[in-house]
């Protein structure tokens, strides 16, 4: 957490925001490590911070890791960088590759084997964005950390 001092005179604000980052060779060993980063992030987060995440945030964050970290492994040469920030109730999960072509999602297709990380990433996520940066992309999904008492998560907003 940091304090972020406000400028020519403004009172100073109070940011917190927690973040774990990992950058990876691009092979496809680095996706359970992507994982691991995660799960050990959230259950800092939870354990050591104090803050809410309930089980079905720490799941859909895997499972997120796992589906941008594996197309970034299968779709583009080499390193891939995960980073992970939370902040204001959500994860940030940020994937970095050096493709600079932005992901689809295919067209529905339920004969069609594999080639569903997409959907299933935009299903479970409050927001998302895949953007180009000067040398390949990033893509960067949220998700909520806490469950709102009846069970239901937050709608989309921008990331």
């Amino acid at each position: 957490m940091e304090q972020a001092v406000g400028d020519e005179g403004q009172a100073a604000q109070r940011t917190d925001s927690l973040s774990a980052s990992a950058a990876y060779d691009g092979d496809s060993s680095c996706i359970g490590d992507a994982r691991g980063l995660a799960v050990g992030f959230l259950t800092e987060v939870r354990a050591v911070h104090g803050l809410s995440v309930s089980e079905r945030a720490l799941g859909m964050t895997q499972l997120v890791v796992s589906e941008l970290v594996t197309n970034a492994v299968k779709y583009a040469p080499g390193p891939v960088v995960l980073d992970l920030e939370v902040t204001q109730g959500v994860v940030r999960v940020s994937v970095w590759d050096s493709d600079p072509v932005l992901p689809n999602v295919a067209d529905t297709d339920p004969e069609r084997v594999g080639r569903h990380g997409l959907e299933i990433t935009l299903a479970v996520c409050q927001a998302y964005e895949a953007r180009r940066e000067p040398v390949g992309k990033r893509v960067t999904a949220v998700i909520a950390l806490a469950d709102d008492p009846g069970g239901a998560i937050a709608g989309r907003t921008a990331p």
